[in-house]
């Protein structure tokens, strides 16, 4: 009995080790993303967007992105998209890591529920960073339901948008197969003429890292989309 007794209580040391070496850090951001969207001929389409990403307490430039991609409306609800999107990393004191992405994305408008739309955007992502030589797989899903907040006008929607986030395989470049990340957005969604919209809100960022660690980041997000 006392053998047992000290085995149990060595498991329980061990697993309070363990949870005490995980831990969870927090930030507050800003991110900004001003994207142009439209039709090319037909049913060709296109977006391209610039992204900076402002970090550690709203004071240094986190991360900066470019991505761009080519689609083709299936029909009147479904776009299918391949782009590509260069990221840099700055690194206080050393060198930035770049980050290059190939993604294929299944853009669906799913209906209207509730005097609302729902859809849906389904991307995978194909990853290289300048610190590794692995490729990193990605699949990311994000469901978004807006909805008039006066009924007949599109001048003001409320806004809510969940994304999450797995990792097909882990990378020697730190992407850990499994759960990555996931937001969580909610917000406002304004008119600014024509087909033009703002979405202004507050996004919540959850990160699954390696060792069990979490990073929550918490943002103030802004994105203006030119349309045409």
């Amino acid at each position: 009995m006392r053998r047992l007794f000290h085995a149990l209580a060595l498991c329980a040391s061990l697993s309070v080790a363990g949870t005490a070496t995980a831990r969870t850090s927090q930030d507050e951001q800003l991110w900004i993303n001003l994207t142009a969207m439209g039709s090319v001929s037909g049913k060709l389409v296109y977006f391209a967007e610039v992204q900076p990403r402002v970090g550690d307490g709203v004071s240094r430039l986190d991360q900066f992105m470019l991505r761009g991609a080519i689609g083709w409306k299936l029909s009147p609800s479904l776009t299918a998209y391949q782009g590509y999107a260069h990221i840099v990393l700055p690194v206080d004191g050393g060198r930035d890591v770049n980050e290059e992405r190939s993604f294929q994305q299944l853009n669906w408008t799913m209906g209207k529920p509730w005097g609302g739309e729902l859809s849906s955007r389904t991307r995978l992502e194909q990853r290289w960073r300048s610190d590794g030589e692995d490729m990193g797989w990605r699949l990311r899903e994000m469901l978004r339901y807006e909805k008039p907040l006066k009924p007949g006008s599109d001048a003001v929607n409320a806004l809510i948008y969940g994304e999450g986030f797995v990792a097909l395989n882990s990378t020697d470049w730190g992407a850990k197969g499994g759960f990555d990340q996931l937001r969580s957005f909610i917000g406002a969604e304004l008119g600014l003429g024509g087909a033009s919209t703002a979405e202004i809100g507050y996004l919540n960022q959850y990160i699954n890292q390696r060792d069990g660690n979490i990073r929550v980041n918490h943002v103030a997000s802004v994105s203006v989309f030119f349309r045409h």
